[in-house]
């Protein structure tokens, strides 16, 4: 019987930062919790990041994750809008990094080709992919939101690559 592992997924934004708890028992992926942080519109920079922090923080008490991944940053057309995400990001590396959780990082494209089987797969495709391999997070007509979908896909994209990373350590 293989050992089940937790995975907290991150999908970093200064507006909303998706997140997704996801447990992998050999090649077996259980879906456990997800939802999307939106800090308080019109609160200062800084305190929508304490609050991505706050909340990111309260959630990795409360699932008791082994190791967590986060999406890297592509590139965006506004230096100050990756500037913003950029800083979004480094909070969502930081948090579970704090509570000893190893962070790994993945491209969007590296995400979307682990999940939809193509690296320029769009929303709807990788959102119907991630409820097709996590049932339960559409169950009882849950509607699930695309930050939200985009965290399940960053954990569901770690346990795919889990093996070959610690192949990779050792």
């Amino acid at each position: 019987m293989s050992s089940v592992i937790r995975i907290f997924g991150i999908d970093p934004g200064s507006a909303a930062t998706g997140w997704g708890v996801v447990d992998r028992a050999g090649a077996r992926l259980s879906y456990v919790a997800s939802g999307v942080i939106r800090p308080k519109r019109g609160s200062a920079h800084a305190e929508k990041l304490a609050q991505i922090f706050s909340a990111l923080s309260g959630l990795i008490a409360d699932h008791q994750p082994n190791e967590a991944a986060v999406e890297e940053t592509f590139v965006n057309a506004s230096p100050r809008d990756a500037l913003v995400l950029g800083q979004a990001r480094g909070v969502a590396l930081l948090t579970p990094s704090l509570a000893g959780l190893p962070v790994a990082e993945y491209a969007a494209n590296s995400v979307k080709k682990s999940v939809v089987g193509r690296g320029h797969a769009d929303k709807q495709q990788v959102q119907a992919m991630v409820k097709v391999l996590l049932p339960l997070c559409a169950a009882n007509g849950k509607k699930l939101a695309d930050d939200e979908a985009d965290a399940l896909a960053i954990a569901i994209c770690h346990a795919h690559h889990l093996d070959m990373r610690r192949l990779e350590a050792s």
